[in-house]
């Protein structure tokens, strides 16, 4: 049975995108000015995407709303625990799940992690820190696989005080959420169009 992304009308699909393209934009300017992605926006956004999937689509498209929330917060979720990644980006990419279904939640998720490591690599460039950016998350894979697979990880903490290394570079990520759906909104209206 298809999801209830790709059942409904193209009345609903307009409603769905909206939301969620507004919804990313009102994040990313929050994001800019605060660094961070408050509650105020990811959970009504939440809460109303998994409403309208229950009516658009009965149980079933609840059910499938609420998996597709579950699956697009798990990797920012586990970014949030193990890389100092932000909760509100999980939030919120778990209410971009609940109205879009796995489906196109999966183009955005990927257009999304797409968006974030150029952004990243673009202020690494900017600021002059592409070494210490790309030691740092080569360190950061390199514990998290190991500690993945249950091996003892070496401790290859890096010296905070050495600046050859030490990154502290964040970025806004509501900007490259809104940069990811934008750019997965454009991509799945020419596949489908």
């Amino acid at each position: 049975m298809q999801e209830f992304t790709t059942a409904m009308t193209e009345g609903g699909a307009v409603i769905q995108w909206g939301v969620v393209i507004g919804a990313s934009l009102a994040a990313a300017i929050v994001d800019l000015r605060t660094g961070r992605i408050p509650n105020a926006i990811t959970s009504p956004l939440l809460a109303v995407g998994l409403l309208y999937a229950g009516w658009a689509g009965g149980l079933e498209g609840l059910a499938r709303a609420a998996g597709a929330c579950a699956l697009l917060a798990l990797p920012f979720v586990l970014m949030f625990l193990f890389a100092g990644g932000g909760a509100g980006d999980a939030k919120f990419m778990g209410a971009i799940g609940a109205w879009l279904g796995l489906s196109h939640g999966a183009i955005v998720l990927l257009s999304v992690c797409v968006a974030g490591i150029i952004l990243a690599v673009c202020k690494a460039v900017v600021l002059r820190r592409l070494k210490p950016v790309l030691a740092s998350t080569y360190f950061s894979f390199h514990t998290f696989m190991f500690s993945l697979l249950g091996h003892k990880v070496k401790d290859h903490s890096v010296d905070e005080s050495d600046s050859e290394y030490s990154c502290g570079l964040t970025i806004p990520y509501g900007v490259a959420i809104f940069a990811g759906v934008c750019a997965a909104g454009v991509f799945i209206l020419l596949w489908q169009g």
